[in-house]
């Protein structure tokens, strides 16, 4: 019974409640950007935020665990790159939040949204590479961005007399 629980509770180079948090903070950060985007009712919302952002930190968690693994750490035909998980997540990403894009009736829609998703995974990634103040600086940006610049865009665009078209802005 002791390989089985050395098995589910392998040793770790981060302590598991730093992960945990670092999971939670994934959570909640990719959820206030997806809170955003559900409020203005948008398709992908809080769940799709927080999903995004939660495999992006797992895998960054992954990323660092496996450098250390004891069947890779010491081998020299095993070569780990950190980086490649970077690159691996935004490229998923990327392919999920290009799916959230769509050109309609003459307007772009959905780049808004999708750009979010595209944060959401960096985020989880800072918070799973254990960045916390670039994780929470980039969320209060991005509230910024996506609450002040869309009341100033909502703001000139009834001054112009242009109305928003519905559901959705130009760049959402």
């Amino acid at each position: 019974m002791d390989i089985v629980f050395a098995d589910i509770f392998p040793e770790s180079r981060i302590q598991y409640p730093v992960i945990f948090a670092r999971l939670i903070g994934a959570i909640m950060l990719g959820g206030i950007i997806g809170f955003e985007r559900e409020a203005q009712n948008h398709a992908a919302g809080l769940r799709t935020h927080i999903l995004v952002s939660l495999a992006a930190a797992l895998f960054g968690i992954i990323s660092i665990e496996s450098v250390h693994m004891p069947g890779f750490a010491n081998d020299e035909q095993v070569r780990i790159d950190p980086l490649r998980v970077i690159e691996a997540v935004t490229a998923g990403v990327a392919f999920l939040a290009a799916g959230m894009i769509v050109f309609s009736r003459g307007r772009v829609k959905g780049l808004t949204t999708g750009a979010g998703m595209w944060l959401s995974g960096a985020i989880g990634l800072a918070m799973g590479f254990g960045y916390w103040p670039v994780a929470f600086f980039a969320t209060a940006a991005a509230v910024s961005v996506l609450f002040a610049l869309g009341k100033m865009e909502q703001r000139l665009e009834r001054d112009s007399g242009k109305q928003p078209p519905p559901e959705d802005d130009a760049d959402s």
